[in-house]
């Protein structure tokens, strides 16, 4: 009997031990998100979400912890971009649309309010052109980047008719010199004109994929800033 009960107390301890459910790992996550230990809350937020994939809750707290991230300048640490705190929010949304009234209040996803994928949650879209006017406002909008300087201009339409750019020039010696011009819009349908002091009225399109393209020398825009790139 003793050689038995020992065998069944080896049998025992060499089983593999059983992985935590998402939920657990969760209740992990939300413990290291108060103490302000955000890297590791990430990591067990993300493993939760992994294990179980249609736990509403994990995707929201990886998307509201990689806000804290982004916000803290930690971008690429944590590949904390818009776009992907955007993707976890909607999975959550998807999953549990009561997350999206949550969503509205909560100060760790301001980085992305300014974002299309925001407003396609709000029910805005760029497929409806009665949305293009509200749209322009509510995202901010960003040209291609240059390598370690990253965006060089972006656009930002107000209230009013008005539009400001902002351009990033690098000179020869690579110093950056930073300007803003300040101009007026009009919006008929998809169809945006910009006119900017000095220069001629420029005509461009939003489409319906969410790209705001004007011909060169302006050139196009989404609502991504070009980040991380070496």
């Amino acid at each position: 009997m003793v050689l038995a009960l020992s065998l069944l107390a080896l049998t025992l301890s060499a089983a593999p031990a059983t992985p935590p459910s998402g939920r657990a790992l969760n209740t992990q996550g939300f413990r290291l998100y108060q103490s302000g230990r955000y890297p590791e809350a990430l990591e067990k937020f993300q493993a939760a979400a992994q294990s179980t994939p249609d736990y509403a809750l994990a995707h929201y707290n990886a998307a509201a912890t990689l806000g804290v991230l982004r916000k803290q300048g930690k971008v690429c640490e944590y590949s904390a971009h818009r776009d992907v705190i955007v993707e976890k929010l909607a999975t959550a949304v998807r999953l549990d649309p009561r997350r999206l009234q949550r969503a509205k209040e909560d100060r760790d996803l301001d980085v992305i309010r300014d974002t299309l994928g925001w407003q396609k949650l709000l029910g805005r879209t760029p497929q409806r052109e009665a949305d293009v006017p509200a749209l322009l406002r509510a995202v901010s909008w960003y040209g291609p980047g240059v390598g370690v300087y990253g965006t060089t201009r972006a656009l930002r339409f107000q209230d009013g008719g008005r539009v400001e750019l902002w351009k990033k020039d690098v000179d020869d010696s690579g110093t950056p010199k930073e300007s803003r011009t300040r101009g007026t819009y009009t919006v008929k349908g998809r169809t945006v004109e910009v006119k900017l002091p000095g220069t001629a009225p420029v005509t461009g399109t939003l489409t319906e994929a969410g790209a705001l393209t004007f011909p060169e020398p302006l050139g196009g825009f989404t609502d991504s800033p070009s980040e991380c790139d070496a």
